[in-house]
């Protein structure tokens, strides 16, 4: 059943379909641009298709916003989305914001409220526009008072600044919780910068690193530097040493010096390790924290080990066994044991009775050419990598060397995609991911 309104909350995350019922992708934002006069015109939607490029589909090509689904026909850009001058995201951009109502009683002052959800609505000329806001009021002084909520016309409400201001990021939000980490990092860059570093501010630590060892080199300095350095430095701890090393390595040394003064401890000491080796080295690609283990250990415990969420796929393929100690750099290093080769040993055997010794480790100065030929010689995903003395002191994983060997803009390689119909051109996004 087809609507002439919706509010926006509402019609995040609702799917796009074609006319003949095939699925475009869903809604992650919808388009305005404010007129001098009367209420902002609503110009599109945002997109997500498959393969998690945002792309812009005109209002003009949206034919019915129903119960569940929203139905889209003609040609559609397949290119990314990026936002023009005068163009406003509702959800990114409107919804948190402060705005003034009428006065309770004549010759008041204005009353503050807050848009947590507006709508937009089709007029008889076809033209979508945002006619209601749902707002909410200050919670009263009393005690145990309720904040009132309400229904307003636009017409009703006056914007102080149309440049945002402290804004609710509850809405949006809500929009990014399921992202993937490479989304998130997108999502985030898409967003102006005002708005950006209000959603950031209610991101824990964990994500905001996430999303920042998704982004190229320019895209992290350009965000960290907008952030206050005791956060920066809280960010840093929770990213992985070796993406954090690498990007202490691009600031001026007087600054990372700082940083790294601010970290925690152990990951302090786990970041300056790492910035004694060459980037360009089995030393400067590796990730310090692999899973250690002694040969007294049992597959159960090594099985127990690489199950934790937090361990990447390609660091929880094996475990590694060494002498004490067990941190790196650790002791004697005596070989690795292969996730699936544990599979084949009852519980209770020793991994010391099923590692693999012919495996060679690297040394830690070993060329980045030279992991890679070895990883793909052996078709590992993950390679020891020891010092001198033979003590472990890492793990090259091959996500690590296909950062070093692809050129800096891999991420965007793909923006030069052309107009297609809708469901084709989803389909064939789909398939290119």
């Amino acid at each position: 059943m087809s609507t002439s309104r919706v509010f926006v909350g509402r019609l995040a995350g609702r799917s796009v379909f074609d006319p003949v019922g095939d699925r475009i992708g869903k809604v992650r934002d919808v388009l305005v641009v404010y007129r001098a006069a009367g209420a902002p015109r609503v110009v599109g939607l945002i997109v997500e298709i498959p393969g998690k490029r945002r792309v812009f589909v005109p209002i003009s090509r949206v034919t019915s916003i129903g119960a569940g689904q929203v139905i889209a026909t003609g040609l559609i850009n397949v290119r990314r989305f990026e936002q023009r001058g005068g163009e406003t995201r509702m959800i990114a951009e409107l919804i948190g914001r402060h705005v003034l109502l009428p006065p309770a009683q004549p010759g008041g002052d204005p009353v503050g409220a807050t848009i947590e959800d507006a709508a937009i609505e089709r007029a008889r000329t076809g033209e979508w526009h945002v006619s209601e806001l749902f707002v909410r009021l200050p919670r009263p002084s009393a005690p145990f008072a309720r904040a009132e909520s309400r229904i307003v016309r636009w017409s009703e409400v006056r914007l102080p600044s149309l440049k945002p201001g402290v804004q609710s990021a509850e809405l949006l939000l809500q929009t990014l919780v399921d992202l993937k980490p490479a989304d998130l990092a997108e999502a985030l860059l898409e967003l102006p910068q005002p708005r950006m570093l209000e959603v950031i501010a209610e991101l824990p630590d964990s994500r905001v690193a996430d999303a920042v060892e998704e982004m190229s080199e320019p895209d992290q300095l350009a965000l960290l530097a907008l952030l206050p350095s005791d956060r920066t430095a809280d960010v840093l701890d929770q990213m992985e040493p070796d993406d954090a090393a690498d990007l202490i390595s691009a600031l001026p040394a007087a600054r990372g010096e700082e940083l790294l003064d601010l970290m925690e401890d152990e990951e302090e000491q786990a970041v300056r390790r790492l910035l004694e080796y060459d980037a360009d080295t089995a030393g400067g690609l590796m990730s310090p924290s692999p899973i250690v283990l002694s040969g007294e250990s049992t597959v159960a415990e090594g099985l127990a080990m690489i199950r934790r969420a937090e361990i990447p796929p390609a660091m929880a393929s094996a475990v590694y066994v060494t002498h004490p100690p067990f941190e790196t750099p650790t002791g004697e290093y005596l070989g690795m044991a292969h996730f699936q080769r544990m599979l084949r040993f009852p519980p209770h055997e020793r991994l010391s009775s099923l590692v693999d010794e012919e495996l060679e480790p690297v040394p830690v100065d070993a060329s980045a050419a030279e992991v890679s030929r070895r990883l793909a010689s052996y078709d590992m995903v993950a390679m020891p990598v020891v010092d001198d003395q033979n003590r472990l002191v890492g793990v090259v994983t091959v996500d690590d060397v296909l950062d070093h060997l692809l050129p800096d803009d891999w991420r965007h390689a793909d923006d030069d995609a052309e107009t297609e119909p809708a469901g084709r051109a989803a389909r064939s996004a789909g398939a290119a991911s």
